[in-house]
């Protein structure tokens, strides 16, 4: 009989894995709707959804092996990542998705957001002062114009599944919709900083990279408080807080 695998818990969602087939559990039946309608229309492979039955949305695993994960050096080739930065390089440049998504937070609203982020850091003890400030300004320059894409929107490393030097699938959709392609780039290389060279290189074209160091600040600022908040630990090694320290 096969066990009963815990991927992820925490308050909003989680994931379990019975075998070859991943049981996602999700109270918001909107973001359970974008997830699939995503995975639908994304042009790189995605997950089989196997049947859904809110909340709860069955879906097969996925071949090979995940291209890495934040906090421990990724084992993917170079070839491997350039095919990741291959893959959402369609994504981005497919038909737009009817909603926005995560990574389409307009900069106002993201600045608001940030600074009363920062000043809770700062105020509850979670982090020294000068490196919020230090990174706030790094932050600075992901604040501009941007024209929309498809985006991903929580493209972590650990969500793209490749066999040798092939992408072989991406998970994790709930957050997809119009955005700022950069934001995915970032999300990809968060931790993983030295293979941005290799992602580019299969992305092919020009990038702002100024933009993406400000999202590496930006989201990691973002993203300490919510994962001590729900049991993960932002100060491990290779993780955000270590990302926060080498930006400055």
């Amino acid at each position: 009989m096969d066990e009963v695998e815990v991927i992820v818990a925490h308050s909003e969602r989680a994931t379990l894995r019975v075998g070859d087939v991943f049981l996602k559990v999700d109270a918001d039946q909107a973001r359970m709707d974008a997830e699939v309608e995503a995975m639908s229309l994304a042009p790189v492979p995605t997950p089989e959804v196997l049947w859904r039955k809110p909340p709860v949305l069955a879906i097969a695993a996925l071949p090979g092996t995940a291209l890495g994960h934040l906090g421990r050096p990724s084992t993917g080739s170079s070839a491997a990542w350039a095919a990741a930065g291959a893959a959402l390089r369609r994504l981005h440049d497919a038909p737009l998705p009817p909603r926005p998504g995560r990574a389409g937070r307009s900069s106002a609203a993201l600045a608001a957001e940030l600074d009363d982020e920062c000043a809770s850091l700062v105020a509850n003890g979670l982090l020294p002062a000068d490196l919020v400030s230090r990174n706030r300004r790094v932050a600075e320059a992901a604040l501009r114009p941007w024209t929309p894409a498809f985006t991903h929107g929580d493209l972590q490393v650990a969500h793209v599944f490749v066999d040798g030097d092939e992408v072989t699938g991406i998970i994790d959709w709930s957050e997809a919709g119009q955005g700022d392609a950069l934001y995915d780039l970032a999300t990809l290389t968060l931790g993983h900083e030295e293979r941005l060279d290799d992602v580019l290189a299969g992305y092919g074209t020009d990038i702002d990279l100024d933009v993406i160091r400000a999202w590496w600040s930006l989201r990691s600022l973002l993203a300490v408080r919510w994962l001590i908040e729900h049991g993960f630990d932002p100060f491990a090694p290779g993780c955000e807080v270590d990302v926060l320290r080498f930006r400055t």
